[in-house]
């Protein structure tokens, strides 16, 4: 008997259904609707404000509750809570549907999700069965009426079948000479959907990345061999010419400038094209932050002169915002912030923000109150696509352990974009302060060049699972007022590492270290000191806790510190997260770091995930503390510690 193949991809309708549900299985199943009416209930962060669920549901014609059951046999827990979470029936279950049409409708599609959903973990004779009030779906007329009790009764069987694995890959046309196995197609290896359309987008990608725009898949054909449980995948690929960048064209702008967006694409008419010129041009334009989407589409063919255009889509952003936010410590006290501001100043992305902030609210002296506020703005593109100038100016009136500070100071510089992941500035900085510390009280104006390289190749800057960040930082400074000349110099380094391939489980470490050269501890003005301890810094310990201390033990901070701190960051849910951390540092007078006595730190935190990036709540003791320093720390903020 000949083995039983079924052919998916081809010119017969089997083929249709199964490149459709290859493609679902890459698609977010999470579909947001909105609409004119008022909110009759408030959510935030998953928890309910106001409201019920019963206002909801008077938005619901006819609202119809369900009860879902999903039975999968012979599928292992990983499987079972991907297919969980690809019903749109088990995610909605909460939320009525509308009459017994909008049960059935959602049943009938919720069967192509989860048939995706098996077809991406490369079960190709997996069969799902929806039965409604004991019904299958397949046997009730479009008219069906559910008018039992409620919830109805809804069970879901999936019955997996083998998992396939890939067997013959041939690739065909200008794909002939390369090797399947560079793109993760081999032999043996996994065949679910996501990875054959992973590795198809990868052999284009190849092509185009010789500067051929019009590479593409001419013909697919993939076979599912039953009888063996394996999948034959051939491919036809036409790679099409090498081309240059012919006309961008633009649309979506309003109150954006067509023309300056164009120009901040970057893409210059007749440069050999290349897809890694067009992924940076799209992140430039949302790094703009005036627009909330960004398309770049290369043109179906070439222009006359054989380059290929490039049409942009852009959907704008609103352009004012505020906002207000807050930390707390028990070691640092509870902290206010506001700010205002604006994104499309003068019509070409220029940056306006306004900020304010009071910190030390709770302190037995409320004069003790710190506080600062500041002026920015930032005009990008004024040298190429990839600089931006900046100017801001800020005052500071703070009162912190170690010294009594007011300042007000005024910077302007150019930052410039190497690559996509590294960028250096260049400022000049006059700052004016009044500090008291344990050396009297002095008067400064600061005339400085702050200089800064940064690489940063993290896969998410506000919660990263893979990468390394590296700071180097380099300021010298002349004290006009009193003739001292210093520089300061500052290097930070930070890396992240899944562990497990879900990447539940990161590890994340940092290493922070600096000196100051030229001048002796006096005379550097106390602000410009380094100072170890507090929530970003030593956890444990109270905020500039660390380090050489005055006859009144107060800190008067250092010429060199070194600070390094430890995380493994797991993820408990999708939004619940622990983080046990450990963290050491260690502050002198000298120029550089003295390791005779390094204070360490250790703890446990929480996170909770937010769009906006996580929030955390750090709780850390002192494991090698003096006299003086606290217990314990609690520290409270926005982000990841670093």
């Amino acid at each position: 008997m000949p083995a039983q193949k079924n052919r998916f991809f081809g010119s017969g309708a089997p083929g249709r259904k199964l490149s459709r549900a290859l493609i679902s299985a890459l698609l977010c199943s999470t579909v947001l609707l909105a609409d004119n009416r008022p909110a009759a209930a408030f959510e935030i962060f998953g928890l309910k404000l106001w409201g019920s669920d019963d206002d909801q549901d008077q938005d619901i014609i006819d609202p119809l509750r369900y009860a879902v059951t999903i039975e999968a046999p012979g599928a292992d827990d990983d499987l079972k809570e991907q297919l969980e979470n690809a019903s749109v029936l088990k995610g909605d279950e909460e939320r009525p549907v509308s009459g017994s049409l909008g049960l059935l409708t959602k049943a009938r599609g919720d069967r192509e999700q989860l048939v995706a959903a098996l077809y991406k973990n490369a079960h190709y004779e997996g069969v799902v069965t929806i039965a409604i009030a004991g019904q299958s779906v397949d046997d009730l007329p479009p008219d069906a009426e559910f008018t039992g009790p409620q919830p109805v009764p809804v069970t879901i069987t999936i019955e997996p079948g083998p998992k396939f694995t890939l067997g013959d890959i041939v690739l065909k046309g200008d794909a002939a000479g390369l090797a399947s196995a560079d793109f993760g197609l081999i032999a043996g290896g996994d065949a679910g959907s996501g990875a054959v359309l992973k590795g198809e987008a990868a052999i284009v990608r190849a092509l185009k990345e010789e500067g051929r725009p019009l590479a593409a898949v001419t013909g697919r054909e993939i076979v599912a061999d039953h009888s063996t449980s394996t999948l034959d995948v051939t491919l036809t690929v036409a790679a099409g010419p090498v081309a240059g960048y012919g006309d961008t064209t633009v649309e979506g702008t309003e109150a954006v400038d067509r023309d300056f967006t164009e120009y901040m694409t970057g893409l210059k008419r007749g440069r050999q094209y290349s897809p890694e010129e067009i992924d940076d041009a799209r992140e430039r334009l949302l790094g703009l932050e005036v627009f909330n989407s960004v398309t770049l589409k290369e043109g179906e063919a070439l222009d006359a002169d054989g380059n290929i255009p490039i049409d942009v889509e852009v959907s704008e952003r609103k352009p004012r915002y505020f906002g207000l936010g807050g930390t707390v410590s028990n070691t640092e006290g509870l902290g206010i912030e506001g700010y205002w501001g604006h994104r499309n100043l003068f019509g070409r992305a220029e940056k306006l923000r306004i900020d304010g902030k009071i910190s030390g609210i709770g302190s037995n002296d409320i004069s003790k109150l710190n506080y600062n506020a500041g002026i920015m703005f930032e005009k990008p593109g004024v040298l190429g696509p990839a600089s931006k100038f900046f100017t801001n100016l800020k005052t500071v009136y703070e009162h912190p352990d170690a010294f009594d500070h007011f300042s007000v100071k005024g910077e302007v510089g150019i930052s410039y974009e190497l690559s996509k992941n590294q960028t250096v500035s260049a400022e000049f900085s006059l700052d004016y302060s009044k500090i008291e510390d344990s050396f009297g009280h002095h008067k400064y104006l600061i005339a400085s060049i702050p200089l800064q390289y940064v690489y940063d190749n993290r896969d998410n800057r506000l919660n990263p699972t893979t990468g390394v960040r590296f700071l180097a930082y380099a300021e010298p400074s002349y004290d006009i007022l009193n003739g001292a000349a210093f520089v300061k110099l500052r290097g930070e380094g930070s890396a992240y590492q899944a562990i497990d391939s879900a990447g539940k489980y990161i590890v994340a470490g940092r290493i922070n270290m600096g000196s100051i050269f030229g001048a002796s501890l006096q005379e550097v003005p106390a602000d410009r000191r380094f100072y170890a301890g507090g929530g970003g810094s030593v956890r444990g310990y109270a905020y500039q806790g660390i380090g050489p201390k005055d006859i009144n033990d107060q800190p008067i901070g250092g010429l060199s510190f070194f600070e390094t701190s430890a995380e493994l960051r797991v993820a408990v849910t999708d939004t619940i997260g622990i983080v046990p951390f450990i963290d050491a540092g260690t502050v002198s007078t000298k120029q550089f770091p003295d390791f005779s006595d390094v204070k360490v730190g250790a703890g446990i935190g929480l996170r909770y995930l937010t769009p906006f990036g996580p929030l955390r709540i750090d709780a850390a003791v002192p494991l090698n503390g003096d006299k003086g320093d606290p217990s314990f720390g609690i520290y409270a903020g926005i982000g990841q510690a670093f």
